[in-house]
């Protein structure tokens, strides 16, 4: 009987040492790097802490062992080791090391998301909604009325969909002003602005960006590409400018306009020249465009900075990535001037080619923002009105994966008071 007693306890002692920890690899050795996040952003929503291994093998995830962990992995095709107790400590031994380019970020908290997004459809998609449907993470749609309601305070983390914060609907005006669709959104916008007590859309815009920036002030974190990036802040630099043409706003622009800027209210960019001409698909000169470039699809990269894990760990947990070249794509807003940003904001991607950043971060009050240039990572260049990207096609993406990074990225700060 004793024999048989301790044979069961070495049994189960051994069957938990095996079985201690789930290890989520995020190199070239996981099947489907975007599950990976959603099964990691479940985990915590079932009130699990993860961790997050910050240059370890591409950025692995690791929490504990539970057999319903196991088999969402499974169900969700990522790819996953089962390791022991001892195996855990080795690798955060080895990720301790003063010489190791590495860290261990505790995620806490599943963020509560929302992404700003007109109600209506739109002849367009966005990545962001689409690596986060594919992944599996919840989120909510919010708008104008959502904003001004004063809602942005219930969410820690909040997109930026493919959105013009001047009120110049985009500029699609020579292009697609008699589209149907446009036609419709204009009205919408114009009804909107009404309801909300304002005579023109730039000045309903111009309101919620001041909202957002309060969100953002009380520990919000914010992330925008394609042109909700320089839109926004062209709207900030603009508060109390005119600068949009009649077919927009039903008056001429202001003739000095330009040199009413206020680049201190901007996060992002400064000194930058607007584009008043109505019918020019392009707002600013932010904007690095393909006669610029000098850049096409077969040679179009941006290179990921690599962070200090134990002194930058912000920057670090925005650029974890399997591959450090990745794929540039375009976008109304495709890539920005690097003399035309801010001295305190951080690069963490850029093609030096084309002196040109895609990826920056910063931070404003108790938040941060994160700016991507671009509108689809696996399309190079996405037109109005075609179909959306099949991610099952693209499980691996590189740049997908930094869009997820920022949704984790709250998850390892402690919950703040957003006012």
């Amino acid at each position: 009987m004793r024999k048989f007693l301790l044979l069961i306890t070495f049994l189960l002692i051994t069957t938990f040492t095996k079985a201690a920890y789930l290890l989520v690899p995020m190199d070239e050795s996981q099947a489907n790097h975007l599950k990976a996040y959603g099964v990691t952003f479940w985990v915590l929503q079932q009130e699990v802490e993860a961790e997050w291994l910050l240059n370890y093998r591409g950025g692995s995830f690791m929490f504990k062992y539970l057999q319903s962990f196991e088999n969402e992995l499974i169900i969700r095709g990522v790819s996953y080791q089962v390791i022991s107790d001892s195996e855990a400590l080795q690798i955060k031994q080895s990720i301790a090391s003063p010489e190791a380019n590495m860290d261990v970020m505790k995620l806490e908290v599943a963020p509560k998301i929302a992404v700003y997004s007109p109600k209506s459809k739109q002849p367009w998609d966005d990545a962001v909604t689409l690596v986060l449907s594919y992944a599996e993470i919840p989120y909510d749609v919010v708008f104008d009325d959502e904003v001004m309601l004063e809602k942005l305070p219930e969410y820690d983390w909040l997109h930026l969909h493919h959105e013009d914060f001047t009120g110049q609907y985009g500029k699609f005006y020579a292009t697609y002003g008699r589209q149907q669709w446009y036609i419709e959104q204009q009205r919408e916008f114009e009804r909107s602005a009404q309801n909300h007590g304002f005579t023109k859309v730039s000045e309903l815009k111009l309101a919620v960006v001041k909202k957002i920036r309060d969100f953002c002030a009380g520990g919000g974190f914010l992330f925008a590409m394609c042109s909700a990036t320089d839109t926004y802040d062209i709207a900030l630099a603009a508060d109390g400018v005119d600068i949009c043409d009649f077919m927009y706003d039903g008056d001429p622009p202001d003739r000095n306009a330009q040199s009413k800027l206020n680049f201190d209210n901007t996060f992002a960019f400064k000194d930058f020249k607007l584009k008043i001409n109505p019918y020019e698909y392009e707002y600013s000169n932010i904007d690095n465009q393909s006669h610029e470039r000098g850049l096409n699809e077969g040679n179009d990269f941006f290179k990921l900075f690599q962070f200090s894990a134990k002194w930058d760990p912000i920057p670090t947990m925005l650029s974890q990535n399997h591959e450090l070249l990745v794929k540039g794509f375009m976008g109304q807003t495709t890539a920005f001037k690097k003399q035309l940003i801010k001295s305190d904001v951080v690069i963490m991607g850029e093609t030096k080619e084309a002196n040109e950043a895609r990826y920056i971060h910063g931070t404003f009050g108790k938040g941060t923002w994160t700016f991507f240039g671009g509108h689809d990572p696996e399309d190079y260049r996405h037109f109005v009105g075609e179909e959306p990207t099949d991610l099952n096609l693209h499980p691996n993406s590189p740049g997908y994966r930094l869009i997820l990074n920022n949704i984790l990225f709250p998850a390892a700060k402690k919950k703040k008071q957003k006012t």
